[in-house]
C-alpha cells in the first residue's frame, strides 16, 4: 500500500446495501461493543481491584481482557461508522493501526497457551503450584505474550504498507485484513508478506501443540481422581477456555485453510466476525460461568457503582 501511487483510502466492504439493514447492522455491532466493553471492563477492575482475585490465572484473564478490548475496538467502530453514514472509505492511518492493532490477536492465542499450561499445573503438579507460576514468572510470561504480538504486527505493518495497490483499493473485508490487501497488490510485491505470514503459521502450530500437550496431560491426570464429584470441579473451574479457544481455532484456520473454489465475500464475512468480534464478546461470559469468585467481585463492583 504504497504511499506513492495515487490512492489515498481504501473501500472497506459493507455489510448491507439498503438503509435499513445498514442500520440493523450499526445496532447489532453497538449492542457486541458494548457488551464486550462492559464485560472485559468489569473483569478488569474487579481483578485489580479485588485481593482474592490475585492468582495466576486471574492475572492472565486480566490480559486477555486487555487484548480483547483492544481488538474489537480497533475493527468494530470503524464497520459501525460506515453504516451509519453510509460510506465505505478509510484512511490509510486508520487502515494501519487496524492492521496493526488486530495482529495482536497473537498475543490472545499466546495468553491462551499459557492458561492451558496454568491448568495442566494446577491439576497435574499442585504442590509445585506456586513455584512454578510465581509473580516474577506469570510478569515474564505475559511479557512473552505481548513481544509475541508487537513483533509480528509491526513487521506486517511496515511491510504491507511498502506494498503498492495494483489492483484497486477496495478491500473484501469490513476491516483491513492482510490477505484481503494481498488480493490488490502487485503479485510480484507480495512474497516477504506471504513468507511473515508463514512464520506467524509455524508460530501457532508450535501453540496448538503445546496446548494439546497440556490438555492430554490434563485429561490422564483429571481421569485417575477417583472421586467424580472432584473431576467434574476440575473440569468445570479449570476449562472454561476451552470453548473460547475452540472458537478461535477452528474459525481462523477455515478462514485460512479453505479452498479458494468456496471462498466468497458473504462467507469470509461471516467467518471474520466469528473470529474478530464475537470472542471479545463472549469471553467475559464464558470465563465467570464457573468462577465463583469472579462472579462475585463483579456482583460486588456492580452494587457499589449503584
Amino acid at each position: 500500500m504504497s504511499r506513492g501511487s495515487s490512492i489515498t483510502h481504501c473501500l472497506l466492504l459493507p455489510f448491507a446495501d439498503t438503509r435499513e439493514l445498514q442500520l440493523w447492522h450499526f445496532w447489532l455491532f453497538l449492542s457486541i461493543s458494548l457488551a464486550a466493553l462492559l464485560g472485559n471492563g468489569f473483569i478488569i477492575t474487579s481483578t485489580a481491584c479485588d485481593q482474592h482475585l490475585h492468582t495466576p490465572m486471574d492475572f492472565f484473564l486480566l490480559n486477555v481482557s486487555l487484548q480483547d478490548l483492544g481488538c474489537i475496538s480497533t475493527t468494530v467502530p470503524r464497520s459501525m461508522a460506515n453504516s451509519l453514514w453510509d460510506t465505505r472509505a478509510i484512511s490509510y492511518t486508520a487502515c494501519a493501526a487496524q492492521i496493526f492493532f488486530f495482529f495482536f490477536i497473537l498475543t490472545e492465542f499466546s495468553l491462551l497457551t499459557i492458561l492451558s499450561h496454568d491448568c495442566y499445573v494446577a491439576i497435574c503438579k499442585p504442590l509445585l503450584y506456586g513455584t512454578i507460576l510465581g509473580s516474577r514468572a506469570c510478569v515474564h510470561k505475559a511479557a512473552a505474550a505481548w513481544g509475541i504480538g508487537f513483533l509480528p504486527a509491526l513487521l506486517h505493518t511496515t511491510n504491507v504498507f511498502s506494498l503498492p495497490l495494483c489492483q484497486g483499493n477496495a478491500v473484501e473485508q469490513f476491516f483491513c485484513e492482510i490477505p484481503q490487501i494481498l488480493k490488490v497488490s502487485c503479485s510480484h510485491s507480495y512474497l516477504r508478506e506471504v513468507g511473515l505470514l508463514v512464520v506467524d503459521t509455524c508460530l501457532a502450530c508450535g501453540c496448538s501443540v503445546l496446548v494439546v500437550r497440556s490438555y492430554v496431560q490434563i485429561l490422564r491426570a483429571v481421569l485417575r481422581i477417583p472421586s467424580e464429584q472432584g473431576c467434574h470441579k476440575a473440569f468445570s473451574t479449570r476449562f472454561p477456555h476451552r470453548a473460547v479457544l475452540s472458537l478461535f481455532v477452528s474459525t481462523g484456520a477455515f478462514a485460512c485453510l479453505k479452498s479458494p473454489s468456496i471462498s466468497s465475500p458473504s462467507l469470509d464475512l461471516v467467518l471474520s466476525v466469528l473470529y474478530s468480534v464475537v470472542p471479545p464478546a463472549v469471553n467475559p461470559l464464558i470465563y465467570s460461568l464457573r468462577n465463583q469468585e469472579l462472579k462475585d467481585a463483579v456482583r460486588k463492583l456492580v452494587t457499589g457503582c449503584v
